[in-house]
C-alpha cells in the first residue's frame, strides 16, 4: 500500500499494423480504464479503448506503428493511487492484498499473499507458506469470501486472516 501507483493493465502485445496494443486487464473491466486519459505519469495518452473477449485493445497517441507497439509488450499501465475511486465496505484493490502476511484464525503463520486471481466465480488468493529447510514453502489457494477470509488489511492489523478450515 506504500506504492503511490496502481497497475490497471499490462500490454500483452501488438494488434495489427497501426500501433494498437492488446491489454491484459487487472481492473474490473474496460470501463474502469476509460476514466483515465493517460497512464504512466502521462507517458501514454489514450486515443481509443475497446473491449475484447480476453481484455482490451488500446491505441495511444505516442504509438504509431507495429514496431513501436511491440516495444510496449509487458509494459504495465499505472495511475496514481489517489486517482482511484474510494472503496466501499468490503471492497479492496488487488495491490492492497499482495505481499500481506497471512495467519489462520488459530494463529498459525501461513506466509504471504503472492497473487490474486479471478477465474470467473470470485477472487481467489494464492498463499505461499513459509520456507522450510531452505526450500520454498508450498502454495495453496483460498476463495476471497467472508467465510474463508473474515478479515484483511487495516481491519486485521495489516494482514490477511484465513479461517483455519480453509487451510490445506
Amino acid at each position: 500500500m506504500a506504492d503511490s501507483t496502481v497497475t490497471l493493465a499490462a500490454v500483452s502485445g501488438a494488434h495489427g499494423v497501426t500501433g494498437e496494443v492488446r491489454l491484459k486487464l487487472f481492473a474490473e473491466n474496460v470501463d474502469s480504464l476509460k476514466r483515465y486519459k493517460s497512464f504512466n505519469d502521462g507517458a501514454l495518452t489514450v486515443k481509443s479503448l475497446r473491449p475484447t473477449k480476453d481484455g482490451a485493445i488500446a491505441r495511444f497517441a505516442e504509438i504509431n506503428d507495429r514496431n513501436a507497439a511491440e516495444k510496449l509488450r509487458s509494459t504495465l499501465l499505472t495511475v496514481p493511487r489517489d486517482a482511484l475511486p474510494k472503496l466501499g465496505e468490503g471492497e479492496y484493490y488487488y495491490s492492497d492484498l499482495l505481499g500481506l502476511p497471512c495467519v489462520s484464525t488459530d494463529g498459525t503463520d501461513l506466509g504471504s499473499c503472492i497473487a490474486v486471481e479471478n477465474f470467473g466465480a470470485s477472487d481467489v488468493l494464492e498463499i505461499q507458506m513459509p520456507s522450510a529447510d531452505g526450500k520454498p514453502g508450498k502454495k495453496f489457494m483460498v476463495p476471497m469470501t467472508a467465510d474463508a477470509v473474515p478479515e484483511w488489511g487495516a481491519q486485521a492489523g495489516g494482514r490477511i486472516v484465513i479461517d483455519a478450515d480453509f487451510v490445506i
